[in-house]
């Protein structure tokens, strides 16, 4: 990573912590945009009343920096998510998963009533599809969904060496241009074996910052 893409990612975590409120737990997601927010958040520990995590590699960050890391079972109101994107189009529909925490990355947006999105210039793209599509599957049926995957279009690749928080394996679906998010989230979800896809349409994020060269771009989910 360069050091402007350092500094990009520096400058749009800083912007996403003024959404921060005393007393919050906050949910955390997973990756190098996501460090750098937690680079900069110890001012706001003892602020916080704790943070449900995505990963297992957040989560020992923020017991490093003495945050209580709540199981999301225990949490009845997350108020915000924060968590970055590997794409994003206009309508803030993201491809999420190059980490391998699609999964659980999924379930917290599920429950935030915000969810916001942290990203440098070059992950905002017109169609989504370039950055190979992550899917989360059950080992036994890695065959089984690669072939299903076939059929929709896609190029299926495992992942090697890569086992998920989960215990589970991830197909990158390469040669997908994607038109509708949404139906083709709901189509690869109903593929028995599959765990969850890294399409996040159908629960898309709220507000997206972007970082770039002249600043961070804040852009609001459409009606």
């Amino acid at each position: 990573m360069s050091e402007e893409q350092q500094q990009l990612k520096r400058r749009v975590a800083a912007a996403a912590l003024e959404y921060l409120e005393e007393g919050m737990v906050l949910g955390v997601g997973t990756g190098s945009t996501v460090n750098a927010l937690l680079d900069q958040l110890a001012p706001w520990v003892p602020r916080l009343r704790g943070a449900v995590s995505s990963s297992e590699g957040s989560t020992r960050r923020l017991r490093e920096l003495g945050v209580p890391v709540l199981d999301l079972n225990e949490v009845d109101d997350l108020g915000l998510y924060i968590d970055g994107a590997d794409e994003t189009n206009p309508r803030l529909q993201l491809i999420k998963g190059g980490g391998a925490a699609l999964t659980r990355e999924k379930i917290v947006a599920a429950a935030a009533r915000r969810f916001i999105c942290i990203v440098d210039q070059s992950k905002l793209v017109e169609r989504l599809g370039r950055f190979p599509l992550p899917v989360e599957v059950i080992p036994m049926a890695r065959n089984l969904v690669a072939r299903e995957l076939t059929h929709l279009g896609g190029r299926p690749v495992h992942r090697p060496g890569v086992t998920t928080d989960n215990g589970n394996h991830i197909l990158d679906v390469h040669d997908l241009a994607i038109d509708a998010p949404e139906v083709l989230e709901t189509a690869i979800n109903q593929i028995a074996g599959v765990v969850t896809v890294g399409l996040f349409a159908r629960r898309p994020a709220d507000l997206l910052l972007v970082g770039s060269g002249q600043g961070v771009r804040r852009i609001e989910k459409p009606a």
